[in-house]
């Protein structure tokens, strides 16, 4: 969640003569909306956790980092509230450090990475002298957000001079030896080369400039942009990994339980109510499904409308014993069927019919064979999200568009405008060659402002007649032929030729 313009405003209106009695404000229009606070400490944990906070070294930044641990806190205790929902957070000045520094303490709390942050340059990789470089040193490289298996393990393999050793478990472990930030960053070949990077890791569906990325990540240095909450997920998929699983009717009992809990998942998601103050504070999930279920003014906010199966299979033994490491999944998508959404049936029903009536059909396709394959994972998802919207169109943002029939009547003027047709009854039957556009309107426009099919009178009569006709089409006065009024122009093109 990105917070800065709401952070920017706050900090022109602290008082730093009275830090201890700051009030954050939560809306510009109306300043009664917020909080108090004491703006001269951190809310939460900090990293590291015995410095010393001196506001000489970053008056600024360290201002705006106890603003934002204080709004962080208000959230986490709203959500509790009034949700009953635990979060952990971490705060920090981008995605990188924010998502590192929020798994320090969990779970149900937050932590700020305090002051000093960076050295003058990014290529000054002097220790001691930043708290960036400091956390993120001990951490192993695989352990870096949008640093991959392949790019950690290709990093691994250059630091050690051969590929890293990994567990050999039925389920797939985790490298056995650590190839830390630190060992990156300080490497006589990598210390200041983003081009020994590249090298190192660009092939053939790398992203162009991987090395300069690993390089700043590396350093604490994170671009990405924040992107805006959804109004609803883009998809919504439960899995599970296994040890051994081999017989189909082991598969079907693990698609039924998947299928279950995918359910009770899409329900808590993708579904909404037209009075949210009737919703109880539910901690656990089950306890929230079902009070859903019971709930009368319940909706569905979006409609999957396609279902995935994913697996898994584990490799088979080499003739020494050991297992090849493979991360290959195969998968294959259907049409979600509609009955899914039928609220009033019990989840287990769904779920079992869903297996029964969809997933082993797939899953027969991805695995023909009944018996030889071995999985370590499976996983269900719903995608292709259509949203429907409840309050209206707003004009800007695609995920806006839905099935909201009074949205789209609202904006039918702008919507219909370029093929509207203004029709000259007085005009010859003769079509001249110019584009031909027809307007449905209706009803809900200004007397002064509606299409060319209302008359003076009101007269549904002609009204509904007048429809009909651009509907049917007009006859062609060299052939005959009827045709619908938006092809008549392309119509009378081939006649010309044709001479």
């Amino acid at each position: 969640m990105d917070m800065t313009e709401m952070i920017d405003y706050n900090t022109t209106l602290i008082s730093h003569h009275d830090l201890q009695n700051s009030f954050f404000q939560l809306s510009r229009e109306d300043p009664t909306q917020g909080f108090t606070f004491d703006a001269s400490v951190y809310s939460g944990h900090t990293y590291p956790p015995d410095q010393i906070d001196d506001l000489q070294d970053d008056f600024i930044l360290s201002n705006r980092l106890k603003l934002a641990s204080h709004l962080a806190s208000h959230i986490r205790n709203r959500m509790a509230e009034e949700k009953g929902y635990t979060a952990t957070v971490g705060i920090s000045t981008n995605k990188l450090l924010s998502k590192l520094v929020g798994n320090l303490h969990k779970p149900n709390s937050q932590t700020t990475l305090i002051p000093p942050y960076y050295s003058p340059t990014l290529d000054n990789d002097s220790d001691g002298e930043s708290n960036v470089i400091k956390f993120l040193d001990g951490y192993d490289i695989g352990s870096i957000p949008s640093i991959g298996f392949v790019t950690a393990q290709k990093l691994r393999a250059f630091i050690l001079s051969r590929p890293a050793n990994f567990s050999t478990a039925l389920v797939y472990g985790g490298t056995k030896e650590n190839v830390s930030v630190r060992d990156i960053r300080l490497h006589s070949e990598l210390i200041d080369s983003p081009a020994k990077l590249e090298e190192i890791l660009s092939a053939p569906g790398m992203q162009k400039g991987i090395g300069r990325r690993v390089y700043e990540l590396i350093r604490g240095f994170d671009d990405e942009e924040v992107k805006g909450a959804r109004r609803v997920p883009g998809q919504v998929g439960v899995e599970d990994s296994y040890i051994k699983l081999d017989h189909l009717e082991q598969v079907m009992r693990e698609l039924k339980d998947l299928s279950g809990s995918l359910l009770k998942r899409m329900r808590i998601d993708l579904m909404d109510y037209d009075d949210e103050d009737e919703l109880d504070e539910k901690k656990d999930l089950e306890d929230v499904v079902v009070q859903k279920e019971q709930e009368k003014g319940m909706k569905w906010i979006a409609y999957p409308k396609t279902i995935r199966l994913t697996t898994r299979p584990r490799m088979p033994l080499n003739s020494d014993g050991t297992r090849t490491r493979s991360f290959k999944r195969t998968s294959h998508s259907a049409s979600l069927p509609s009955w899914i959404f039928n609220v009033k049936e019990d989840i287990h029903v769904l779920a079992d019919r869903l297996v029964k009536e969809v997933l082993i059909g797939m899953f027969r396709k991805l695995h023909p064979e009944r018996q030889g394959w071995n999985l370590s994972l499976v996983n269900i998802t719903v995608t292709n999200m259509i949203e429907v919207v409840g309050a209206g169109y707003d004009g800007e943002t695609k995920s806006e568009m839905g099935r909201d029939i009074s949205g789209m009547f609202k904006r039918q003027e702008d919507v219909l405008k370029d093929f509207r047709v203004i029709d000259d009854y007085n005009a010859p039957n003769h079509v001249e060659e110019e584009e031909v556009k027809v307007d449905y309107e209706v009803d809900t426009m200004p007397e002064n402002e509606k299409g060319v099919y209302e008359d003076e009178s009101d007269d549904e009569d002609e009204l509904e007649d007048a429809i009909d006709q651009a509907r049917d089409g007009q006859k062609c006065n060299i052939c005959g032929a009827t045709i619908p009024v938006f092809a008549l122009s392309a119509h009378l093109r081939y006649h010309e030729l044709d001479d």
